[in-house]
């Protein structure tokens, strides 16, 4: 008896799945990597990628999901007994993320007010580090909470629990009706204001200008895969976990073209508008592109309201706008994050959506706190990139590795895909998810682990970031050990028996 949550339309779930994929990554992170990539040449390895390992992955996980009908844990629970851990391990990763994703989201409503009057002054750098965070303690410190970070930081832990109380259907679906069309509006009103700014066709020549010569370098490759990877929500449980509360009728494959390239039009927009602003600062500034390009925080907190303080006009409600539209993208990928831990504890204990949110969501906002604290950012940095390196990459690698290669899985979910898809897969899925996407991925961690784990306490500054030994050691490389091993003790634990009845019984259902 089918007793899940279901989406209530299919374009309710294809604006979940975007909602998911565009998120603040897209805004501030694939810009600078398409330009120091070549420019306009890294679409060629960007397509092939996403041709190649984007959809393909999504393809797989939406079919895991459709077909299994459960969180990530029960998913690979049914594909196989001792699998389960890997299901937990990407719920324990989606966590992480979540804790500290969620204090980001807080910073851009915290600057969505201050644009209104463009409170950070003219040195913003000094400003977010000096005035906002009040980072004033030694790397490894948290001092105290920081309540320009902390009030907003509830803020977005009551509205993202209180979307996630009522559901799939009433929750989640509904505030991406409500959210993913607000953000594409605000946002295209900053593109149509951004290139129309003085300097905007300089910083638009020097995004899309092909380097071909690029493009020859293997790191260029891993690059585009790697922006694919992190960009499209594959490989930590969300996919799964979403595609779980499909209609047993839905066309899976047509599905997941729509998310890839819905996901990647944004990014695209996303560059058309950030060096549309790159170029007018360079412009007014009188240097070159290269000077003002930047990525990630420095980004978004830094080099944008400089920028803004030299709009023409309307510059306030340019950065209101702006700041808006990271909250919007925020706010849809962190509800998808969060889910997938609220759905795997309703399936392996039983317990009730609104206790699971509650637990769930209570001890990741809890923990979140520590990047409120003046100390926050170091840990916030070290971190994201450990556990995105080594959580979200390295569970794709095994993902891809146990379905195409260890449980042979490839051939039955193609049938399922195609049995219910207006786009039939064939060789090109199977060669994507069995030979590439493995071999890219297997050459991307062989390249960090290398970089990281081999040098990085080599010399006194060989760490990321240069930080010192122990402060990687806890926050860095423990963090990422811990999503791992938690989520093989938690698949060690029984389930319940009424759930495991019902696991034993979808799967019967399904197969």
């Amino acid at each position: 008896m089918e007793n899940r949550s279901q989406w209530g339309t299919r374009a309710g779930f294809i604006l979940a799945a975007v909602g998911s994929a565009v998120g603040l990554g897209n805004i501030w992170r694939f810009p600078s990597v398409a330009y120091e990539n070549g420019g306009g040449a890294f679409f060629i390895p960007y397509l092939f990628a996403l041709l190649t390992a984007g959809i393909p992955i999504l393809i797989m996980e939406f079919t895991m999901g459709h077909k299994y009908r459960g969180s990530a844990p029960l998913t690979y629970r049914k594909m196989h007994k001792k699998s389960e851990w890997i299901g937990w391990w990407g719920v324990l990763v989606a966590f992480t993320i979540s804790t500290y994703y969620s204090v980001i989201i807080a910073w851009a409503i915290s600057y969505s007010i201050f644009s209104i009057n463009l409170s950070w002054g003219e040195d913003t750098e000094s400003f977010l580090f000096n005035d906002y965070l009040q980072n004033t303690v030694d790397v490894g410190q948290t001092g105290s909470l920081v309540p320009g970070v902390f009030i907003p930081l509830i803020i977005v832990w009551l509205l993202v629990l209180g979307i996630l109380f009522r559901g799939v259907k009433k929750g989640i679906e509904i505030a991406n009706r409500i959210f993913i069309p607000t953000l594409l509006v605000i946002f295209l009103i900053i593109v149509i204001r951004a290139v129309t700014l003085p300097g905007a066709i300089v910083g638009l020549e020097s995004f899309f200008a092909p380097d071909f010569s690029k493009i020859l370098s293997p790191n260029v490759w891993v690059a585009a895969y790697g922006q694919i990877f992190f960009s499209l929500s594959i490989a930590f449980a969300i996919m799964i976990t979403y595609s779980s509360y499909l209609p047993k009728k839905s066309d899976i494959t047509n599905n997941a073209f729509i998310t890839g390239f819905g996901n990647s039009s944004f990014e695209l927009l996303a560059g058309i508008g950030v060096f549309s602003v790159l170029g007018f600062m360079a412009t007014q500034s009188g240097v070159a592109i290269d000077d003002v390009v930047a990525g990630g925080v420095g980004l978004a907190f830094v080099v944008f309201p400089k920028i803004i303080n030299e709009f023409p006009a309307f510059s306030e409600l340019f950065g209101f706008l702006f700041f808006a539209s990271l909250v919007l993208a925020g706010l849809t990928s962190l509800m998808s994050i969060t889910e997938t831990y609220v759905a795997g504890l309703v399936d392996k204990f039983k317990i009730s959506r609104t206790k699971a949110v509650l637990f769930g969501g209570g001890l990741a906002a809890v923990v979140s706190f520590l990047y409120a604290s003046q100390g926050g950012m170091a840990f916030l940095d070290a971190v994201d990139y450990f556990i995105n390196q080594f959580g979200v990459a390295f569970v794709g690698l095994i993902e891809v590795i146990l379905v195409a290669w260890v449980l042979r899985k490839v051939g039955e979910f193609k049938d399922h895909a195609n049995g219910i898809s207006d786009i039939r897969l064939g060789s090109w899925w199977t060669i994507s998810l069995s030979i590439i996407t493995p071999l890219v991925l297997g050459y991307m961690m062989f390249g960090l682990f290398k970089q990281n784990l081999l040098k990085e306490f080599a010399t006194e500054n060989g760490n990321y970031e240069g930080y010192a030994d122990t402060f990687i050691l806890y926050s860095g490389w423990f963090v990422a050990a811990a999503a791992l091993i938690i989520g093989i003790l938690i698949s060690l634990t029984k389930w319940k028996k009424s759930e495991k009845a019902y696991a034993d019984t979808e799967s019967k259902e399904v197969n």
